[in-house]
């Protein structure tokens, strides 16, 4: 096994409403958000993002943080697994210029409407059993996605992310360290299906044979 190492540490931490959101969504703002479509995406807040839209200031302070954890250079080759409309998979591109960015994600809505200089690079295709032959890219990260599966297809998802990448990988789920934030995390959660305490994650990780690195997201 990996790392645990937060690679996102120059993601803008925005400030969260955990008790409002919990008090706002119910059990049908969350079925809507599983769809992944318009509705998540672009549609309104209580079942999703409320718009999703690019902005640099997102992802472009996190992609030298990538750069330099595994040294990405010109030629090499980066799979973003969950890549929505391909906002992170921009900016890897337009930062690291000369490396191959691809990415997959189960919304057809993200991929239909995705940035247009990458949808070339992008495809519908669900984590658990990714469309590419044997170690077919150096890395492989995976953002806020792994844990939309349940325990059985979340470890084909882990060993498909072996199984594509060569040097290095990367993912964040979502988890708690204690009850406090075990609470914050279930009332914050609209999609996931798997939440566990880290040392849970740990061990799940160890079943699946999954090496590469890995962080937590906490609201």
């Amino acid at each position: 096994m990996g790392k645990e190492i937060d690679l996102l540490i120059n993601y803008p931490k925005p400030k969260r409403d955990v008790s409002g959101r919990a008090e706002s969504k119910s059990e049908d703002d969350r079925a809507l958000a599983r769809k992944f479509g318009k509705e998540f995406f672009d549609g309104d807040r209580s079942h999703g993002y409320g718009g999703f839209s690019y902005n640099p200031r997102f992802w472009e302070p996190v992609v030298p943080t990538f750069q330099s954890h595994w040294d990405i250079v010109p030629g090499n080759s980066l799979l973003d697994i969950g890549c929505a409309k391909g906002f992170m998979m921009y900016d890897f591109h337009r930062l690291i210029p000369g490396i191959k960015v691809e990415g997959i994600d189960i919304s057809d809505y993200a991929i239909q409407y995705g940035m247009e200089d990458m949808k070339p690079f992008m495809k519908v295709a669900s984590a658990d059993d990714l469309p590419y032959e044997d170690n077919s890219f150096d890395y492989a990260i995976s953002i806020t996605t792994l844990h939309n599966f349940d325990d059985d297809n979340l470890i084909k998802a882990l060993k498909e992310i072996e199984r594509v990448s060569k040097k290095g990988s990367f993912i964040t789920v979502d988890a708690y360290r204690n009850d406090e934030e075990k609470e914050r995390m279930h009332a914050w959660n609209l999609t996931a299906k798997t939440i566990l305490h880290v040392d849970e994650w740990k061990l799940l990780f160890e079943e699946a044979g999954y090496t590469g690195d890995y962080y937590w997201f906490m609201p």
